[in-house]
């Protein structure tokens, strides 16, 4: 399965600085949801300090999820069963001072 990550405000930096991923999912025997991109994201794009991203089985508080520009509130959130050529959009509303 085919998909677009985007990474922005800042949590670009825990993934190499770098912003945008095309990735290609494994086959799964279950459905891919967020919950599950979340994990394969922590094992395999993930570079540094993964408490500044995940938190439990989420993202952490102040990042905003948005999903083919839509926030991913209105798809169930986590339970939210991923399409071929999603955009996942990924962004920190967390600024230090």
């Amino acid at each position: 399965m085919h998909l677009t990550l985007e990474f922005a405000g800042g949590a670009e930096l825990l993934f190499g600085k770098q912003k945008k991923h095309s990735i290609d999912l494994p086959e799964n025997s279950t459905p891919w949801t967020i919950r599950t991109l979340l994990v394969w994201i922590r094992e395999n794009l993930l570079r540094e300090r993964p408490e500044l991203f995940i938190q439990g089985d989420s993202v952490r508080p102040g990042i905003l999820v948005l999903i083919n520009d839509t926030d991913w509130e209105l798809f169930d959130g986590l339970n939210y069963q991923l399409k071929t050529n999603d955009n996942i959009l990924f962004v920190s509303t967390l600024h230090g001072g």
